[in-house]
Formats: C-alpha cells, sequence, structure tokens
C-alpha cells in the first residue's frame, strides 16, 4: 500500500490544524505566469501515458504516484494520504472507533502462521461484558479462520459500525473446548492519558501518548483528579509523543500558564496563515513546580507545549533533545478521500525560536537518516552541555521570560540532559527479543490464579507483589531452552552470533533489579493493561528518578 511509505512523524506528528479546505479556484493558485502552461503539460503526459504504454495502466496508482512526486520535492513533512490510510489517520486523532474494543498482539499459531491474541479487553467494552479474557486466542470470526490474520484483516472483519454483530470463536489457555461469543460492536474511546496516577503524597504524573481530539478533556480531567488527592507538583511525561492536533498542544499549554502568555504563533508567506496562540484564564496548575520529561521521539504538538512552558520558565524541561518539527501542517481533501497533508506555516516558541531541524526540499530521506544517526548516537544530547553552550552561535541563542538561556537549531535542548541508555547488557538482551514479555504471556497463561489473586487489586500487586527466584529461575530456562537465544558463561563478554547472545554471569547478576523490575511492569501490564506499566519500571526509569530529584530547581521557576 503506498501510505506505508509515508512516514509515522509525518502523519501522527503532523500538527493538524482544525478545519476542512472546501475548495480552490486554479486562478488564484497561479503565482507565476507559466502555471496554466504546466498544467497542461502534466494533463498531456498523463494522457499519452493512459493511450500508449505498452500494457494497461491503473489511472489511480497513475494519479496518486504523481501526486506523491509533486509532493516528494516538498518538505519532509508534506504528504499524500490515500483514502483508506486516512481512515486509520482519523480513527487515530478523534480518540474513537466502532469495533468490539480490545488490545491485542500477534502470537505464533500452527503452521508457524500468526493468530490473533487478546491483551486486554478494554474497559467498558463489548468485548468485557461478554467475557473475552485476556489470553483468549481468536481462532474464527464470523465463520472463518483467522490463521495468517494481517492488520488489513483485524480492521476489516473486526472493527465495523456500532450495532452490528459479530461471532468470534477462542482457545482459552488450559480450558478444554472452545467458546463461541456474539458480540456487539460500539463505539471504543481511545484514551491519550496513560496513566495519571500520585507517585507519591505530594506529586502527580501524567503520561500523554499522543495529541487526540479528546486530550484537552483528558488533561483537564486528570488535574482535577490528581488535585483532588492532594498534588502540589506535576511531572507530565512527553516521551514518544509525536504530536497530533495543535490546538489540543495549546490547550494542555494554557492549564500551566497565566492569562495573556504567548504560547506558539505561525508564520507564512500567507497571511491567512498566520496566527498567535495566547493562554486563557482557564488553567487548573498555573502557579506549582512542573516538570516535562522529553526524549528524541517528542515531537511537534509535544515540542509546542514543551517550549511554551521552558520560554516562559513555567516548567523545568528534563531529558533528550526532542525531534525538532516545527512545520504546521493543513489538510486538502480530494475528491475520492484522500487527503494532501501540506505544509503551510511554520510554529515559533514564545521566544522566537524556530525549533524544525534544518532539512533540503526533497530530501526526505536524508532527513530522518540524521534523525535516525542522532538517536544513535544521542548527539547533542549527552555532550558536556558547557562545551555545547560555547559552541553554539548567538543566532540560535534565546531568552526565556526570567532571562534564562535557551536554544534554536532544530527540537528542545532540555534544561537537564539525562542520557536515555543506560540499560546493561542483560536488559538489552532482554528487550531485543522481547523475552520478558513472551515468557510472561505463557506465565500467565499456564497460572490461572494469579489473575485471580491480582485481577482486581492492580495497586496492590504494584505494592505488594514480588519477582521471586523462581520466576526468574523460570525466565533464564525459557530465554535458554525455548528461545535458544541465551548463553551464560562464567567469563564470556557480551557478544552476539546468529541471534544467539552469550553474557557472564557478573553480567547477568549486574542486570538481576532492572530484569525483575520489568518482569513485574510486564506482567502489570498484562494483568491490569498499559497504565500500570508505569508506576512499576519507573523504579529503573534514569530520567523520571533523576527528575524525582530537580525538585527545588522546579520550585525556583515556579515562585519566581
Amino acid at each position: 500500500m503506498k501510505g506505508q511509505k509515508i512516514s509515522l512523524y509525518a502523519i501522527l506528528g503532523g500538527v493538524l490544524v482544525i478545519g476542512t479546505v472546501l475548495g480552490m479556484q486554479i486562478q488564484s493558485a497561479m503565482s507565476e505566469d507559466n502555471t496554466l502552461q504546466q498544467l497542461q503539460k502534466l494533463e498531456e503526459a498523463y494522457s499519452k501515458i493512459t493511450k500508449n504504454y505498452v500494457e494497461d495502466v491503473d489511472t489511480s496508482d497513475l494519479v496518486d504516484d504523481a501526486i506523491e512526486g509533486m509532493l516528494g520535492g516538498l518538505d519532509p513533512h508534506s504528504v499524500y494520504i490515500d483514502a483508506t490510510q486516512m481512515r486509520r489517520v482519523r480513527e487515530n486523532f478523534n480518540a474513537s472507533f466502532d469495533g468490539i474494543g480490545i488490545s491485542y498482539e500477534w502470537t505464533e499459531g500452527a503452521e508457524d502462521l500468526d493468530t490473533l491474541t487478546v491483551l486486554q479487553p478494554l474497559p467498558g467494552g463489548p468485548s468485557e461484558e461478554v467475557g473475552l479474557m485476556a489470553g483468549d486466542r481468536i481462532i474464527e470470526v464470523d465463520g472463518s479462520t483467522t490463521l495468517g490474520w494481517e492488520q488489513k484483516d483485524v480492521n476489516e472483519n473486526l472493527k465495523g459500525p456500532r450495532g452490528t454483530q459479530v461471532d468470534i470463536v477462542v482457545k482459552r489457555p488450559y480450558y478444554p473446548g472452545l467458546l463461541s461469543f456474539t458480540i456487539t460492536r460500539d463505539k471504543i474511546p481511545l484514551h491519550t492519558v496513560e496513566p495519571a496516577y500520585m507517585v507519591d503524597s505530594q506529586t502527580g504524573y501524567i503520561k500523554l501518548n499522543r495529541f487526540a481530539a479528546s486530550t484537552g478533556d483528558e488533561v483537564n480531567q486528570a488535574l482535577r483528579q490528581l488535585k483532588g488527592e492532594g498534588m502540589q507538583r506535576l511531572i507530565l511525561d512527553l516521551r514518544g509523543n509525536v504530536g497530533g492536533y495543535m490546538d489540543m498542544a495549546i490547550r494542555v499549554s494554557d492549564e500551566f500558564l497565566p492569562a495573556g502568555d504567548m504560547i506558539v504563533y505561525t508564520k507564512s508567506r500567507h497571511a491567512r496563515f498566520n496566527g498567535e496562540y495566547r493562554a486563557t484564564s482557564a488553567g487548573q496548575f498555573e502557579k506549582q513546580p512542573v516538570i516535562v520529561l522529553i526524549d528524541e521521539y517528542s515531537a511537534s504538538a509535544s515540542e509546542i507545549v514543551a517550549g511554551a512552558l521552558q520560554d516562559h520558565d513555567r516548567g523545568l524541561i528534563v531529558g533528550l533533545r526532542s525531534f525538532g518539527k516545527g512545520l504546521v501542517q493543513r489538510q486538502f481533501p480530494l475528491p475520492d478521500g484522500s487527503v494532501l497533508q501540506m505544509t503551510t506555516s511554520r510554529y515559533y516558541t514564545p521566544s522566537g525560536r524556530l525549533i524544525q531541524t534544518p532539512y533540503e526540499n526533497g530530501e526526505t530521506d536524508d532527513y530522518y537518516a540524521q534523525h535516525r544517526d542522532r538517536v544513535g548516537n544521542n548527539d547533542l544530547s549527552v555532550v558536556d552541555m558547557q562545551r555545547f553552550v560555547e559552541e553554539v552561535p548567538d543566532s540560535l541563542k534565546y531568552e526565556t521570560t526570567g532571562g534564562r538561556t535557551v536554544f534554536g537549531g532544530g527540537g528542545i535542548m532540555p534544561d537537564f540532559v539525562i542520557p536515555s541508555d543506560t540499560t546493561g547488557a542483560l536488559l538489552r538482551v532482554v528487550i531485543a527479543r522481547s523475552l520478558d514479555m513472551n515468557y510472561v504471556r505463557s506465565y500467565i497463561e499456564r497460572t490461572p490464579e494469579l489473575r485471580e489473586e491480582w485481577g482486581d487489586r492492580p495497586w496492590d500487586f504494584i505494592n505488594e507483589y514480588e519477582v521471586t527466584d523462581e520466576f526468574v529461575d523460570g525466565f533464564f530456562d525459557y530465554a535458554r531452552e525455548e528461545e535458544s537465544r541465551l548463553q551464560i558463561a562464567a567469563d564470556a563478554t557480551f557478544e552476539t552470533d546468529d541471534d544467539l547472545y552469550t553474557l557472564s554471569t557478573a553480567q547477568v547478576e549486574a542486570g538481576d533489579v532492572s530484569l525483575r523490575t520489568r518482569l513485574k511492569a510486564s506482567m502489570a501490564r498484562r494483568l491490569f493493561g498499559i497504565g500500570y506499566w508505569h508506576p512499576v519500571i519507573r523504579d529503573i526509569d534514569d530520567t523520571f528518578q533523576e527528575a524525582m530529584g530537580l525538585w527545588p530547581e522546579a520550585k525556583d521557576l515556579a515562585v519566581n
């Protein structure tokens, strides 16, 4: 599918402007005398190809290729989205869809073909209501096998208009026989705040995974909830958040800034695309200390929030330099449901920073390769900050409201840079091969009493459950024998050979605490949902732990 060539950052990270462009007169788009001549040239080329090419031509593909070619010569975030992919994009950002309400994963089935497995029935959804459970393997849908299904099969068969029904057959682990369910599809919300909870008696935590249509209301509700539980300071985690709707970034920023403060402004060669966006008096958390966590994947709308809070000295920014996407896209619908998502302006932080990473028009591959290299090498994110400050040109230095120096040139540079990859050799192996996820899945499947004991007590599990030595031994047996990808030797050094990982006993011992924490986090995620991963994994999250030691600095910003 053509749409699969589009980068995640180009779509999900696109700062989408709410509103629909209904149409444009060709004459008004003409900026040069030869515009009409060029359009006629394009039309003639299309006609000659369709009439004279040696084989039949799919005219739909031909037009799609032409549009992609035109946009391919522009910036990296101007893209063509075909009608099928556009439906999925709308679902993601409308924050809901119609379906049966499950999160799922692919597991290996018969004949080495993947099968669909329920990770979690979504709370309050139709699958939970009929009794579907985590671990159920969906083997039939409406009388047809699901063996070898792909993502498109899920979209075509499980999603559908609310009120319609679908018959499924599942194999439940350690249950004799098969189970049949008739599920009535319904509206399924997609939450963007996951989770929001109290870290301690005064510290709230909100993890925001994207900026969709519901984000403003979700953050507002989360702040009310946490304030009601005694929150006096907040960690806002935007790591991995590649962006979304610009107006939702403005609403989130507004919660922390006093009325009148500039949040972001946009500039374009077209006056109609220029704008200034300021805070209102509606903020719930305008004076208390705030720490914002960002990383290399925080982009677009995430950078609007981080940049606004940093420029107004309203929040302490901690982590790694963000992605650097400062281009604003509008969507121009086409008759068949496809969309031109095209850059119409650039956005600037309140201090005047354009944080877009430099690019050359038409060099999209080089643009993303540059980002991949930066992530792999940590680039400016972990260098000595003093040396960085000395080397950055004055043209890229800006001042915050309180007179602090901040930097432009691509992305938001944190106030405190925390190196991201301090993971030991053992955990690198575990993460690379998803050994923890696979082992925990099989363990929970064969230990139904675990769900019976803890199933409705997630916070008791988080606070009380301990990973035993027996559990860890079982994990290593699994990694050695069933996966056949791990060897441990007394005098080994970390090495790989054809997917076989060899670790020393010293490396295994050094990674013991991290391994136990990750195994427990994987169990919490599988038993209770993704929101319960974070309260466990924070114990080995270096960025989170160091941020918790920076409250004096965050408090100084709030007071001043």
